[in-house]
């Protein structure tokens, strides 16, 4: 969390700059809401205990899926529900070669994210730079009309709005329900979570399945929303951010969604920047990935992780460890 502020404040001082910040704080939240139900999902599957490492495979097929299904249909409302099940199929075949099959889970992710990727790009075909359906835009009465929050967090649509629900209901759920609890306790201690009568591998199916989902709704927030169609690798390496910002923010709702929120804003910063270094055109739309792996490098170092030890009242804003059986096997009696 320190390190969020610390990249995050010259960011936002950028952008201030740059004028219309209202504007451009309501482009990073849209810009970000589709790496938000991924990283979320991701963080479900991974509290529970399992890795899904076909996250960039997951997000391209289901943005191809979301927008075919609502280009076939001219129903958002099935692209998002086709793309959830893409993606979730993907966590299931997952879960079950972990769970069942007792098989590496990420060389299983990884050859799942080699599959899917290439799906994308042989059933998107016929969807390539077609015009389909979007989300609509959906001011929020009253809420919209606030001074600099109104233009920047209440003229969206409902799927900015739904991201925004997703970190509070994934907060609410992951420390102050019991099924909440019990979810990480299985990614924590599954031997003790089974011996009070909490069934690991029923959980791990599960909640495997659900951020899979939550990947997908991502995918098609991507392709229904934030770009608008299909183009094959349109959103090819957004997934391993998802991966990246997941470590990045702890494993905790909150500090990942803020992961997102400083992507989405270097991502802005690089745009704004393109017309002062035309001579850079090329290289600055990258700049955010390794800026972002950058960062979680910097985190991860012993010497940042030792501020916690010597600063017991930053222990919690500093990145937290994985869960304990996270990607191993349990065998329930």
């Amino acid at each position: 969390m320190v390190l969020t502020l610390f990249v995050t404040v010259p960011v936002v001082v950028a952008l201030a700059i740059a004028g219309d910040l209202d504007v451009t704080t309501g482009t990073v939240v849209a810009g970000a809401a589709p790496l938000v139900y991924a990283t979320i999902g991701e963080t479900i599957t991974e509290k529970a205990g399992v890795v899904n490492l076909s996250l960039d495979g997951s997000l391209l097929l289901s943005a191809m899926a979301g927008f075919g299904a609502a280009y076939l249909t001219e129903s958002v409302i099935v692209g998002f529900l086709a793309a959830a099940a893409a993606s979730g199929l993907i966590a299931l075949i997952i879960a079950y070669a972990g769970i069942d099959l007792r098989l590496n889970q990420i060389a299983v992710g990884f050859v799942l994210f080699l599959l899917a990727s290439e799906l994308s790009s042989l059933l998107g075909g016929p969807f390539v730079r077609e015009p389909g359906p979007s989300v609509p835009k959906l001011e929020i009465p009253v809420l919209a009309d606030i001074p600099f929050l109104g233009k920047a967090f209440f003229q969206h649509n409902l799927s900015i709005y739904g991201s925004f629900a997703l970190i509070a209901v994934a907060y609410w759920f992951f420390y102050r329900t019991k099924p909440g609890l019990e979810m990480q306790a299985v990614g924590e201690r599954p031997e003790a979570a089974f011996a009070r009568g909490v069934s690991v591998r029923g959980m791990r199916y599960f909640y495997t399945i659900l951020g899979g989902a939550l990947v997908g709704i991502g995918g098609a927030a991507f392709s229904l929303d934030q770009k608008f169609g299909w183009s094959e690798g349109h959103v090819r390496n957004y997934g391993w951010i998802a991966l990246a910002v997941v470590i990045f923010g702890g494993w905790h709702p909150i500090r990942v969604a803020l992961g997102c929120y400083l992507f989405g804003a270097l991502q802005v910063v690089a745009l704004k920047l393109q017309p002062v270094f035309p001579g850079l055109s090329q290289v600055l739309p990258i700049l955010p990935f390794p800026t972002m792996i950058l960062t979680l490098v910097v985190i991860n170092r012993p010497g940042f992780r030792a501020l916690g030890d010597r600063f017991a009242s930053l222990r919690k804003f500093l990145a937290s460890e994985p869960p304990a059986a996270l990607g191993t096997n349990f065998e329930q009696q």
